[in-house]
């Protein structure tokens, strides 16, 4: 069992797996968001490198922290050596486990070095040009057998885990039970390892189009467009203040006693 006054290792990661324990996981963007999920028990969360520090590391506590190495599009990583020196980067601020949809050499590097690497199966949002876009996978036993392949050949090169993503629930059963692997299940059905969503459509302000394994558990939309507005009303009433002399009052202004402003003006002439 894991300590309570510490976080799970890799180890303990796998152990739960082969217990049959599933896991929560949230993609946090936040200090605010990471503190809420080590607050009210979430086991893993996925945090991008651009938000990742030592910050972020100390609001998240005890979750298990996936941290993304931005794909190439996405970043300005290239080269294995590029991705290795970046992971090597946030295993000392604190991250446990590293995403990596780069090319299977590049992900081998990785693993060879000892760093927990958590690949990308099915839906690859990044490459999904090569599958139709942003689509399910693994629907016809065709596309089922690339995405099972794809498994097996991360497994031979020492992947810690992948997330699998938008797959058929049957498939993404078969292939959980049938790999070491931690699967990080995204609309992969309720066999997955992890059941993995984005805190934003958790807490319903999701910008632009919603998945439909996207659950809604709180309407913070609404909230947000009222301390949007209740803001650009706070600011009108800031101008006015200042427009006509309103602000700053007494209590906002520093005092000088008369005798030390006579002395300054004095030798001035004012």
């Amino acid at each position: 069992m894991v300590s309570k006054n510490t976080r799970p290792t890799v180890a303990d990661i796998r152990a739960m797996k082969g217990r049959g324990q599933k896991f929560s996981m949230l993609y946090v963007t936040s200090l605010e968001e990471a503190a809420a999920a080590d607050a009210a028990g979430v086991d893993m969360l996925s945090i991008e490198g651009r938000f990742f520090s030592p910050e972020m590391r100390e609001a998240a506590g005890r979750c298990f922290v996936q941290v993304g190495l931005p794909y190439g599009p996405a970043g300005n990583l290239v080269t294995a050596e590029d991705y290795l020196k970046t992971a090597y980067h946030f295993m000392r601020i604190g991250g446990d486990c590293f995403y990596c949809a780069a090319s299977l050499d590049i992900q081998k590097t990785l693993c060879d070095n000892a760093v927990p690497v958590v690949a990308h199966v099915g839906l690859i949002p990044s490459q999904c040009t090569w599958t139709g876009g942003f689509k399910a996978v693994g629907r016809t036993a065709e596309s089922a057998r690339a995405v099972w392949d794809h498994v097996k050949r991360l497994e031979t090169i020492g992947c810690f885990g992948a997330e699998l993503e938008v797959v058929p629930d049957r498939i993404a059963e078969l292939i959980t039970r049938s790999t070491p692997m931690i699967m990080l299940g995204m609309g992969a059905g309720p066999h997955a390892d992890a059941q993995y969503l984005f805190s934003e459509d958790v807490l319903g302000h999701t910008s632009g189009h919603k998945p439909r394994h996207a659950k809604t558990y709180r309407n913070f939309a609404a909230e947000l467009e009222r301390l949007q507005r209740e803001r650009i009303a706070a600011y009108r009433e800031f101008i006015s203040d200042v427009k006509t002399g309103t602000y700053p009052e007494p209590q906002h202004v520093v005092s000088i006693a008369d005798e030390e402003l006579a002395a300054f003006r004095a030798p001035l002439g004012l």
